[in-house]
């Protein structure tokens, strides 16, 4: 708002100048060519009456001053003689001059001033941004905070200077017309001294007025500037906490409802395979959209459809507070960073009070959980399940080492290790290229037929149907890619994506040699189970790949078209030896999406399996804790039992002993026994 406001006052200031300097030129004629005198005075009474056809932004008063300047038109063009040049200079002259020279030049200063104090605070904050969460540095961060401290509030007071003058231009622009105007007239007066009968005394009434509306336009711009400077100083004093670029929440909550929020972001942008730069722009929320707008843009661009998006707080590139926010669809994504902990927590409340999905979380392991939580309750998959982001991935303490945890990522780490490796190591030399589709040699999980890839039955992709159903409904994943076969062949090493690459290169080479160009094309459905290949027509699955077995998947590093993944099957050529076979394919611009969404996939299975274990225990544990419980009951019930046998005993003993003497109660053996331990015997005869 204070920006399209300031981008008014702007607009405004130019029209202004632009006029003053056509004005300024018509009267300078005036004063230059004595003998050209009439045709100036023509030109500026020309002027004046054009004025009602200025458009000004702010508008103002603008009928008052329009009448007004009519009848100075009027009088101007009826007297339109020559005027001394002395009395021109002094009368007309100096003030519009004055005007021109030092008020608009100050302006202009001003505006200078302010966009260089705004690019110092941008650098400020930029230093800011960049500060390690992982390596502080006090000294390095007060030094920062203190930059950032004096560079805002310096662009604060330039700003409220600024916008003062702006202000103040609105009343120096009536004086800086009026003021020549009125001195053009009174030079005409004091010039045609013999010529007083032509000026009436309606006239002169008329000067008087507009002489003493000068009077008070100065005098209410005089109050005016007084009360704005009281208002600067009232402002620097009450904004002084918020220059600091993360302020104290204690003076500033955090407004968790709110469903409008506009302020600066700096976003992400990638200028290669593994670099980003960082641009900062102007954010704001409007209609359920997510808006920017650049330094010296005139309006906002959309950035992103906000309904029904996905927003997660993520780790990025060693930066504080960022966030990223995805499409519902999954195809866009922004990685955004906030200024403050406040503006951080206030925008991922504000949008998911607009998409009213959001996981919020500054631990990757109880953001991976909350999304599998949010899976596990969702009849069909959310696309914000398509977040690319390396703790949305499962752990790797119970994985081998070759699980691949990213399309891109961890390449940089891996190739110091792997830089070794000839081509020979990785791929098998003597193995044969399958440029068809051959079921793999793997053991399909328990209650499944093993010919479930080339049964031939009908297979929904969506597993709505068909004998599929028990299968595809227990996955809340279900994403379905178009893919062609390029070929298949058993590798070496499943530890590196290298692997994936070098597979690619022969099976591209072959195809090229031997002048192969025939691709299958498949649906590719990936769910939380497996990966199927299903034929487009028929609906049959051509070819299924338990997802355990998949290990490893890659994208080319140029060609994103081409993706490829290895599967770990039983078997071989070597009987009872794990083989490990990479099947390469073609999909429309969608390889980093299938090796997300398998990545993603593996997530899901992972952390159900995790709750499937946990669940299990819990059983367990109830299951112990309901024998305890009947074990218990089952003792106090003998001691229920005892006690009573004990009381009949007692009142048996009583009412033998007054019926005579030379009666005794016999005893068995068991009640002897009891009697001659006493009572901890008899509590440890009912324990065992």
């Amino acid at each position: 708002q204070t920006r399209s406001l300031l981008g008014v006052f702007e607009e405004d200031a130019a029209a202004i100048s632009n006029y003053i300097n056509q004005l300024f030129q018509a009267m300078h004629r005036i004063y230059d060519a004595q003998n050209e005198l009439s045709a100036a005075t023509h030109l500026t009474s020309k002027l004046l009456k054009e004025y009602e056809k200025q458009r000004f932004p702010l508008g103002g008063d603008d009928e008052v001053m329009t009448s007004t300047l009519q009848q100075f038109a009027k009088v101007i063009d009826e007297s339109c003689h020559a005027v001394l040049s002395t009395q021109l200079a002094d009368a007309m002259m100096f003030p519009i001059t004055q005007f021109k020279e030092r008020d608009l030049k100050e302006i202009l200063t001003l505006k200078e001033v302010f966009q260089i104090a705004s690019n110092d605070h941008d650098a400020a904050i930029t230093r800011y941004s960049r500060l390690s969460k992982r390596r502080e540095n006090e000294k390095t961060k007060a030094e920062v905070t203190e930059d950032v401290y004096t560079s805002r509030k310096k662009q604060h007071q330039t700003m409220m200077h600024y916008f003062c003058a702006l202000n103040t231009l609105q009343y120096k622009k009536k004086i800086a017309m009026l003021e020549p105007l009125l001195g053009y007239m009174q030079a005409q007066i004091s010039f045609f001294k013999m010529g007083s009968e032509n000026l009436t005394e309606q006239l002169e009434e008329f000067l008087t007025n507009i002489g003493t509306s000068v009077q008070n336009v100065r005098r209410e711009m005089e109050c005016e500037g007084e009360n704005m400077q009281q208002t600067i100083e009232d402002l620097e004093i009450a904004s002084d906490p918020l220059y600091l670029p993360d302020p104290d929440p204690t003076k500033f909550p955090v407004h968790r409802n709110l469903t409008r929020k506009a302020g600066y972001l700096n976003a992400r942008n990638k200028t290669g395979l593994v670099s980003s730069s960082w641009e900062r722009q102007f954010y704001f929320t409007q209609g359920g959209n997510l808006m920017s707008q650049a330094r010296g843009d005139v309006a906002g661009g959309l950035v992103m459809d906000i309904d029904n998006c996905s927003v997660m707080a993520v780790d990025c590139e060693d930066r504080r507070y960022c966030f990223q926010i995805t499409s519902f669809d999954g195809k866009k994504s922004s990685i955004l960073q906030a200024e403050s902990k406040k503006d951080y927590e206030e925008w991922i409340c504000t949008i998911n009070n607009i998409s009213k999905q959001i996981y919020l979380s500054e631990n990757p392991e109880e953001i991976a959980a909350r999304v599998n939580q949010s899976a596990l309750e969702a009849v069909t998959p959310s696309p914000s399940f398509q977040q690319r982001h390396e703790s949305m991935r499962p752990a790797l303490q119970s994985r081998p080492p070759a699980v691949r945890t990213s399309s891109t990522g961890s390449l940089g780490s891996e190739s110091a290790a792997l830089s070794a490796l000839s081509l020979d190591s990785l791929v098998a030399p003597d193995t044969p290229i399958q440029f068809d589709i051959i079921s793999p040699v793997s053991e399909d999980l328990p209650g499944q037929a093993k010919s479930s890839g080339q049964s031939g039955r009908r297979t929904n992709p969506f597993g709505e149907s068909g004998g599929s159903k028990s299968e595809t409904e227990d996955s809340i994943l279900h994403q379905l890619f178009i893919v062609r076969f390029l070929g298949s062949m058993e590798v070496k090493s499943d530890e590196s994506p290298d692997v994936v690459y070098e597979t690619m290169r022969q099976i591209l080479a072959a195809r090229a040699i031997h002048n192969i160009f025939r691709m299958t094309e498949s649906h590719l459905l990936v769910t939380c189970d497996c990966l199927k290949l299903i034929d487009p027509q028929t609906q049959v699955t051509r070819l299924r790949f338990p997802l355990p077995n998949v290990v490893l998947y890659a994208t080319h590093q140029e060609n994103k078209r081409l993706f490829g993944f290895v599967l770990r099957t039983s078997g071989g050529r070597v009987e009872s030896h794990q083989t490990a076979v990479c099947y390469i394919f073609e999909s429309n611009n969608e390889g980093e999406k299938i090796c997300d969404s398998v990545g993603l996939a593996k997530q899901i299975a992972f952390h159900a399996e995790l709750d499937r274990k946990a669940s299990e225990k819990q059983k367990e544990i109830d299951r112990v804790k309901e024998k305890q419980q009947k074990e218990l009951n089952k003792q106090k019930q003998i001691e229920k039992d005892l006690e009573e046998q004990s009381r009949l005993i007692a009142a048996s003993s009583r009412s033998n002993q007054s019926s005579g003497e030379g009666q005794f109660v016999v005893l068995s053996s068991s009640q002897s026994e009891d009697s001659d331990l006493g009572e901890d015997g008899k509590k440890k005869r009912e324990s065992e």
